[in-house]
């Protein structure tokens, strides 16, 4: 089945049954999950890709930073 794609943050959340669907990202990249990462970094619509890099600029730890924003790239 197809992924389905543009998909706002409300819609991740309640999609993943999180309270924050880009620190359950970071986590899962941290955790060693890089390709489902993607595949949650592409579900996103491009207004929430754009809050996502912002939130890994502000909230992120440095030693992970680049590593992610390489990742969703």
């Amino acid at each position: 089945m197809r992924t389905r794609r543009n998909r706002s943050v409300a819609q991740q959340c309640r999609c993943y049954e999180v309270e924050n669907i880009f620190e359950y990202m970071v986590s899962v990249y941290i955790n060693g999950n890089i390709t489902p990462f993607r595949e949650l970094y592409k579900e996103l619509c491009t207004d929430a890709q754009k809050q996502f890099i912002e939130y890994v600029f502000e909230e992120v730890n440095p030693a992970y930073r680049l590593e992610i924003i390489r990742a969703t790239i």
